[in-house]
Parts: structure tokens; C-alpha cells; sequence
């Protein structure tokens, strides 16, 4: 009797174990191509009770390399080893329940684009316009609230969702090529379902989905071939540091030890210089890299080999999905400093011409410098991020501007960060900026004074590196003077429709928006051609009487920026400048073509930026200067 009581239980439980219907909630990445350098994809596959089936699948060319689980139940981690002949094409990968097979879920082998993996990034030679694409312009309205999409949009509020979109950015890229701009960096288009505060994008809620009040991945891809025949980059806001609390993570993690500091939210403490720091306390380095960004970012943990997995293939994926030019990753040093190495070492590997920007915010240069490609640092950390955001010069410039001239104020501050690029291996990569989505506008910093702001743009745009701009800038958006984010991402005026003034089309923008527009459009256009500027040598002089000098000049052609921050004009003397401005020598306005004598004093107007071409010479005396200048190591 109790034998058939047990084979009528046995039985029982076979029965329904076997009648259980599984399925998958997600299975990423969903795709992969053929000819890639990483060539083993590692799939996170999840769903209920999903660890309990074996995958398998047919395809020539794929094999399954590897199964492994975790202490989840619902998720498995599959790698695919893809073959250099692999056949290209969709496929479906089965899900075994004993012999029997459980479920198929598809998935996709694609064909590389021509010359991706040689694809050139931003340099130098480039000019990136940066914007917030729920501000900048909104060509669909009907997707500015989307079912399943938690927040609505409400304009209204300064912290709400305003409805710019994909379509917007789309339809405006002529707008932003005209003005001069060469690449194009959205803050993050990704998913963010989250209850509020969810237009900025920094709070991702899926890394492999475009947020549908933005638009779809289609149109994500779209506005990269699009912006490609306006003559532009897309430059992608990589995330690495942390996602959203609503994530669906959050509610189901892969593993315990997926997000740090889970026992209690423990904010980040802010510390970046402990990273270096060799009299650092370790918990004081460990809260900074652990702690959460903010209470509503939780930090993840890239000590996980499945989650640092993860995320470079995240990041790979994009740039062969979306055509990317450049990556700008987020919160850098807050990410785990390994992980750091081996996120830039697989995507460099990967696209050894490719572009990727680190934001580093630090006013001291040395902690930048840290992170640069080709530093060598005490710690032993090996970077491989081939530029960095240049916060320290960002700083001292806004600093110079809103300071009284003096012996240790104004110019000598902007003249002292800039002779530290001794520190860094490569300054020339550097990203270099007067205002970010981050920080208020530089006219709201400078009182509304556009001459000043004037100076500030002409210094961005003339300086050693690659210049970032903000949208709406040009047309004199302002927002507060104290960092107010809501304020400071303000609407483009002319993104949306009855806005009283246009800056696309120029109608209904005041004397000075127009003023400011055209000097942006001319300062950048110029800079695209002229290559003294983009990959000319620097040499500055002290500032003196309110004035500072440098010059960008490359065996070819030589450029005199004179920036002079007096209110009234001023006679600059030539003839500490004789190694560039040999007696005789001719030049004219660079914006303007305005000729310019080049006697023994130049007038300047009083707040103005003067930027000048030199003439080349071919006469003797020139040339004497151009020997002393190459015997130097000019």
C-alpha cells in the first residue's frame, strides 16, 4: 500500500512538472553579428524558473559554448561561440525540459556593415553639439505619454517630460550642420520608466531599449544613417555605473551580488580623488565606488563577471547596432576601476579608431589625467579611454570670466590649468567645454553679460581639443544662475509648436539672439576649416593688463587669438609676439575677412575676442623664424 502511495505521488508530481509551461521575459542581447573580435556572446536569459531547462540549438557556424547558473532560478547565462564563417541570418535557439523541448525563443546572426570595425571617431577635428533631446524639439506629439510608460508628460513642470523626441532631433539635423557642428551627442535615449524625474534619461530602466517617448530602436538607428548624411556623428551617453530603481533587476536580481550596498541605501560620498589617493581609508574609497549616485540609482556591481560581461556587450552591441561614432560614458570613476580596463580595452580591441569620452568632474586635472589612455600611474591602473572631459579647464574659465582681473585672478587662472597639460598623454584628445547639461548656462554664470559669453565661446572653440557645445546656447537661453536642472535644460524655442520664437528659422528671435546665432555659426564653420586650429601646436602668453594671447600654428598656417576682457578697448603691443608676427607681416578677421594690419600695436575692442589668420611669408626673415621655431621644438 504505501509503495502505491509513493508511485501515485511520483506520478503525480512528473505530471505536473512536465505540464509546466515556461517562458522567456528576456534574453539579451537579442542579436549578434558575424566577423566580430568578440566572438563569444554571453546571453542572459531570463524567466521563471528558467535555470531548470537546457539550451540547444542548429545553426552553422554556432555552438554553445558554455551553460552557467546562478543562486537565481529564473536565469541562465549562455555563451554562443560564433565562427568567422558563421552563416548570417535568424535562428531559434530551443529550451530543453529533459528530451522534450520546453520553448523557442529567436534570435539573429547579422552581417557587419562594410568597414565598421576601422570606423573613425571624433577627434579634434570635430565640433560636438550637445543636447537633451526631451527639450530640443518634439515632431510627434503622439508619443509624448505612452501606455505602460509611467510618467506623463505635463510641459508645465520644470522637472517633467516636455515630449522632444527622436523625430525632433531628426528633422533639425540640418540646423545643427549649418551651425558649424560635427558630431552629435544626445544624453541617454535608452528606457527610463521611472515615476519622475525621467526626461534626463540617467536612470535606465532597459540598456537595450530606446525609451518610446523618444521613439524605437529603428529610430534610434535611423537618426545615425540620417545625421551620417548631414555630415555628422552620433555620439552615444553610455551609462555604466548604475540603472534606474525601476529596472526590472531591481525586482528579480541575476545574482546577490548584482548591486552593491543592498542591505541599505548607502549614497556615494562623493570622493574622487580616493581612487589615487595613497593615504586614502579604504572605506572611504569603497563608499565611492559602492554608493549609491542617488537613492533612486542603484549602483551596480561590474565585480560581477556576468554583469561586467553584460555591459561591454551592451556597449558593443549599440555601436554596431545604432552606427556610432563615440561614446560619452557617464559618471566615470565611480565604476568599479578593473572594470574600467576591461570595458575600454574590449571596445578599443574592437574599433582601434573609435572615439570614447570619460566624465571625470574634477577641477584638479591629475585625477582627470588618471583616466586618460597612455598614463602611466602609480597605482598600476591601465586606462584605456582615449579622452576625457576637461572639467579642470571648464572650471578655470568659468572662474577667470566671473573674477575681477588681477595678478592671481581672472586670465592667469585660465593660463595655469592650461600649462598643466603635462600631465596628461595626450591633451590634444581632450573634450573641452564652457557648459554642460550639469552646470548653468555660462551667460547665467557671467550676470547675462553676452560679451563675456562671447569670449567664453571663442575660447572653447579655438583651444587645443575637441569643443562641446550645448543647444540653445546660440540663441541666448539662460536658465538660473544657481544650477537648477529643470531650468538650465530649457526648451529650444521653435521645438514646439506656438512658441513665439524659432531658432531654427530665425523668426521671432530678438536683434541679440540673432547676434549670438550668427557668431556661433560663423566661429564653428571657420573651425572646420582651419586646420591650425584643429591640429595645430599651442603657445600661450601670460596674460597682461586684462589681455590673453596664444597662438595655434602648424608649419602651414598660424592663428593669433587675442582675448581681451577689459570693458574698453584696449592697443595691444606686437612686439612680444615678433617670433609670429614678423615686421611686414599681414592677417585678417577669421570670421569676418576683415584685413588686419599687423604694425607695431593691434586695437582691440573692449570685451571682444580677435582672431586673427596670419599670412604665411615666404621671405627671408620669415623663414629665419620658422628655423627657430622648428630648432626649438615648436
Amino acid at each position: 500500500m504505501r509503495l502505491l502511495v509513493t508511485l501515485c505521488f511520483a506520478l503525480l508530481f512528473s505530471t505536473a512538472a512536465s505540464a509546466r509551461e515556461f517562458a522567456i521575459d528576456h534574453l539579451e542581447p537579442a542579436s549578434w553579428w558575424v566577423g566580430m573580435k568578440h566572438d563569444r556572446v554571453e546571453l542572459m536569459v531570463h524567466g521563471d524558473g528558467i535555470a531548470m531547462l537546457t539550451p540547444r540549438l542548429a545553426h552553422p557556424g554556432i555552438s554553445i559554448a558554455g551553460v552557467e547558473k546562478t543562486g537565481n532560478p529564473n536565469y541562465l547565462f549562455v555563451t554562443l561561440a560564433i565562427a568567422p564563417d558563421a552563416k548570417p541570418g535568424g535562428l531559434e535557439i530551443e529550451f530543453l525540459d529533459g528530451a522534450k523541448v520546453a520553448l523557442r525563443h529567436p534570435w539573429r546572426l547579422d552581417a557587419r556593415e562594410a568597414g565598421s570595425a576601422q570606423r573613425h571617431g571624433f577627434d579634434a577635428t570635430e565640433a560636438i553639439y550637445l543636447l537633451t533631446p526631451d527639450r530640443f524639439a518634439n515632431a510627434e506629439p503622439g508619443n509624448d505619454s505612452v501606455a505602460g510608460m509611467v510618467e506623463r508628460a505635463n510641459r508645465a513642470d520644470a522637472n517633467g517630460r516636455h515630449g522632444g523626441d527622436i523625430a525632433g532631433i531628426r528633422r533639425h539635423l540640418d540646423y545643427i550642420a549649418g551651425m558649424g557642428f560635427t558630431q552629435l551627442w544626445p544624453t541617454p535615449l535608452l528606457e527610463n520608466n521611472q515615476p519622475g524625474y525621467s526626461y534626463h534619461g540617467y536612470a535606465i530602466t532597459d540598456l537595450y531599449r530606446t525609451d518610446p517617448r523618444f521613439g524605437s530602436n529603428e529610430d534610434y538607428r535611423a537618426l545615425s544613417r540620417e545625421a551620417r548624411r548631414h555630415g555628422l556623428g552620433l555620439i552615444m551617453d553610455v551609462v555604466l555605473n548604475h540603472v534606474g530603481d525601476h529596472h526590472w533587476w531591481m525586482a528579480d536580481p541575476p545574482a546577490p551580488d548584482w548591486f552593491n550596498r543592498t542591505a541599505g541605501y548607502a549614497g556615494t560620498n562623493n570622493r574622487r580623488t580616493t581612487v589615487q589617493d595613497p593615504h586614502a581609508a579604504p572605506e572611504d574609497k569603497a563608499l565611492f565606488v559602492e554608493g549609491w549616485f542617488v537613492k533612486s540609482m542603484p549602483d551596480l556591481n561590474q565585480r560581477n563577471p556576468h554583469l561586467a560581461t553584460y555591459l561591454i556587450q551592451n556597449t558593443l552591441w549599440w555601436i554596431e547596432y545604432a552606427g556610432l561614432t563615440g561614446i560619452r560614458e557617464d559618471t566615470f570613476g565611480y565604476a568599479d576601476t578593473a572594470f574600467l580596463s576591461a570595458w575600454g580595452r574590449a571596445v578599443m580591441d574592437e574599433y582601434p579608431d573609435f572615439a570614447m569620452v570619460g566624465e571625470e568632474w574634477s577641477a584638479n586635472p591629475a585625477i582627470v589625467a588618471h583616466w586618460q589612455r597612455g598614463k602611466v600611474n602609480p597605482d598600476g591602473h591601465v586606462p584605456y579611454m582615449p579622452s576625457m572631459m576637461d572639467f579642470p579647464l571648464q572650471i578655470a574659465l568659468r572662474t577667470a570670466l566671473a573674477q575681477p582681473e588681477g595678478w592671481d585672478s581672472g586670465w592667469i587662472g585660465l593660463y595655469e590649468m592650461l600649462a598643466n597639460d603635462f600631465l596628461y598623454p595626450d591633451p590634444g584628445r581632450l573634450v573641452v567645454f564652457a557648459e554642460n547639461h550639469d552646470s548653468a548656462r555660462m551667460l547665467a554664470h557671467l550676470g547675462g553679460d553676452v560679451a563675456l559669453w562671447k569670449l567664453a565661446m571663442a575660447y572653447v572653440a579655438t583651444v587645443r581639443g575637441t569643443p562641446q557645445f550645448y543647444y540653445g546656447s546660440e540663441v541666448l537661453l539662460q536658465g538660473p544662475r544657481e544650477r537648477n536642472d529643470g531650468e538650465l535644460r530649457a526648451d529650444m524655442p521653435g521645438g514646439w509648436g506656438g512658441d513665439t520664437g524659432n531658432a531654427f528659422t530665425g523668426k521671432g528671435l530678438s536683434p541679440a539672439q540673432r547676434d549670438a546665432q550668427q557668431y556661433v555659426r560663423a566661429l564653428f564653420n571657420w573651425r572646420k576649416r582651419s586646420p591650425a586650429v584643429q591640429h595645430g601646436k599651442l603657445q600661450h602668453f601670460a596674460p597682461a593688463d586684462g589681455v590673453y594671447v596664444y597662438f595655434r600654428y602648424d608649419g602651414q598656417d598660424t592663428v593669433m587669438v587675442a582675448l581681451n576682457r577689459n570693458p574698453g578697448a584696449v592697443s595691444l603691443a606686437l612686439d612680444r609676439f615678433a617670433d609670429f608676427i614678423p615686421a611686414g607681416s599681414r592677417g585678417h578677421d577669421a570670421l569676418t575677412g576683415k584685413p588686419i594690419v599687423l604694425d607695431a600695436a593691434l586695437p582691440l575692442a573692449g570685451k571682444s575676442a580677435t582672431i586673427i589668420e596670419i599670412a604665411p611669408r615666404e621671405d627671408r626673415a620669415h623663414r629665419e623664424v620658422q628655423a627657430r621655431r622648428s630648432a626649438s621644438g615648436e
